[in-house]
């Protein structure tokens, strides 16, 4: 039980960085390439790779080639559950 918890624990600090959220944020809409994703948030590649790698080693994200380009999306459990619920959520007219 008190490894669920730290689990959790980490899963949540790892989310808990702002850049990294942003990056989980904007891959709940779909997947994209770690170029559109930096010039998306005008962070330096290195910066953004950095996060990536640290998102995909506590299992937030994944990756997929296509040709040259590598694709990163959301792996879906608790860590898109939660980003989810943070995803302002887009409101219809009335």
């Amino acid at each position: 039980m008190a490894g669920d918890f730290e689990e959790s624990a980490s899963l949540l600090r790892v989310l808990g960085h702002p850049l990294r959220l942003r990056i989980a944020v904007g891959l709940a809409g779909g997947c994209a390439c770690v170029k559109e994703i930096w010039e998306c948030l005008g962070m330096p590649q290195a910066v953004v790779s950095q996060h990536l790698k640290v998102m995909k080693e506590h299992g937030i994200v994944e990756h997929r080639r296509e040709g040259a380009r590598v694709c990163y999306s959301l792996r879906e459990g608790v860590a898109a559950a939660i980003v989810r619920l943070l995803v302002p959520r887009q409101r219809s007219a009335p």
